[in-house]
């Protein structure tokens, strides 16, 4: 089977405009994932369901996962002047990063027996225009 940096490159050519990210996944499964978006998610979903070498058919696994808005601490180095003398300080930081909600499908090919590819799509956050297209059409077993 293809690479995930492959089939990325080559659905951005089937479905013009459509805007795909490999989400890795540093975790014990290194198991990465292409995040969709989700104005062309219905197209993307279509080419991996048709394409010849893909034939990714069967969705084994559709799941939706809720993360919360979440404040990320680090420490940074900074230069100071202290006492009329430049020196580098450790700072902390946050950093923002609003909660979305999320859909995560794990495809196989039943035909070419291979998979299998995780595809996901994102909200832009958990309220105002919490929708997300569903695949349903193309994948029956994705009516969660």
């Amino acid at each position: 089977m293809e690479s995930l940096e492959q089939i990325k490159a080559r659905v951005e050519v089937a479905v013009p405009g459509s805007k795909i990210d490999i989400v890795i996944n540093p975790g014990p499964s290194q198991q990465s994932s292409l995040l969709i978006d989700i104005e062309h998610a219905p197209a993307v979903a279509r080419f991996l369901c048709d394409d010849p070498a893909l034939r990714l058919d069967f969705c084994s696994n559709a799941t939706g996962v809720d993360w919360p808005d979440r404040t990320v601490k680090k420490t940074v180095k900074v230069k100071k002047v202290i006492d009329g003398v430049e020196k580098d300080v450790d700072e902390t930081q946050e950093e923002f990063f609003p909660g979305y909600l999320e859909a995560v499908y794990h495809l196989y090919s039943m035909t070419h027996k291979h998979g299998p590819v995780v595809i996901r799509m994102r909200t832009a956050d958990r309220a105002d225009g919490a929708r997300l297209p569903s695949l349903t059409a193309i994948w029956r077993s994705a009516e969660f």
